[in-house]
């Protein structure tokens, strides 16, 4: 009996695996098949260096909206990077432990925040602080979408990053301690050293959330499809672009086609990364 139900979990576990497989396939498979029918109106150079976009009259350039994603998912690493490293060293070295049993459960209580709620009190709070201070004359843009992506990916990165270093064999800070290195000596040039690996796969996943974010991207973004001429200026990104338009377009259109194409990148974006967070852990095992 017992091997029995050891040969059925087995089975089921298999079976579980290759269904999550075949859905994953089949959902590339589709959105790559739909996506790529875009080129057989509409040029691939067209589609990748134009930022014309105007469907009415046939033009598909998706150059603002990839650019728009990347940017905003740049300014928020380059914001939220910082602080959210920082975070990590003081919850894990620095603070108290009954202020971390605090800090910690607090941190992870962002990553359940919906998303709208963070563009709510962006376009309350963030935007019109930008149009004041920048004389911006909306306030929206990659400034506002970066910032709130930004704050969004600092539970990932602390929460890896802190996992990391608390992971770490407490020799190695004994050992640089012994030497005559200081407190933050011991931190900076040995500690978060030996925990890149880690800090490289938080930074990655955090990306990752980055550009997939939908939601309080398009609440703060401005949704225009002009090229960005400042951080403050409206423009738009893929997810926004896909999320306003893919109601109000017939199926297997040019219009829905290039918008099934907009939604491959991002996969492949998102697998890209993923093969990154591989490499990271795989280069941590290493060592």
């Amino acid at each position: 009996m017992v091997y029995f139900n050891d040969r059925l979990f087995r089975y089921l576990f298999i079976a579980s695996a290759v269904l999550v497989s075949l859905i994953i396939i089949s959902i590339i498979w589709f959105v790559g098949n739909q996506g790529l029918a875009t080129f057989r109106q509409v040029s691939v150079v067209e589609f990748f260096t134009s930022s014309l976009w105007n469907p009415s009259n046939g033009n598909f350039g998706a150059l603002t909206f990839i650019t728009g994603s990347l940017a905003s998912t740049l300014i928020a690493i380059l914001i939220g990077g910082p602080l959210g490293l920082a975070g990590a060293v003081f919850m894990a070295k620095i603070a108290p432990s009954r202020v971390r049993q605090i800090m910690r459960p607090a941190t992870d209580l962002f990553a359940g925040i919906p998303s709208v709620v963070y563009g709510y009190v962006g376009i309350t709070l963030l935007v019109s602080f930008i149009r004041k201070t920048t004389g911006s004359p909306t306030g929206f843009g990659l400034l506002a979408s970066g910032i709130v992506l930004s704050i969004m990916i600092l539970p990932t990165i602390i929460s890896i990053t802190e996992d990391t270093l608390r992971s770490l064999p407490d020799t190695y800070e004994q050992a640089s301690l012994a030497l005559g290195a200081t407190r933050w000596q011991t931190i900076w040039r040995v500690l978060v050293p030996a925990a890149s690996p880690g800090i490289l796969t938080a930074l990655i996943l955090a990306m990752a959330r980055a550009i997939g974010e939908t939601m309080a991207v398009q609440m703060v973004i401005g949704n225009s499809s002009k090229f960005p001429d400042s951080l403050v200026s409206p423009t738009s990104t893929l997810t926004s672009n896909i999320v306003m338009e893919m109601g109000n377009t017939p199926f297997a259109s040019t219009w829905n086609n290039a918008l099934f194409l907009m939604a491959l990148i991002l996969l492949l974006i998102s697998l890209i990364l993923i093969i990154l967070v591989r490499l990271a852990a795989r280069k941590g095992a290493a060592q």
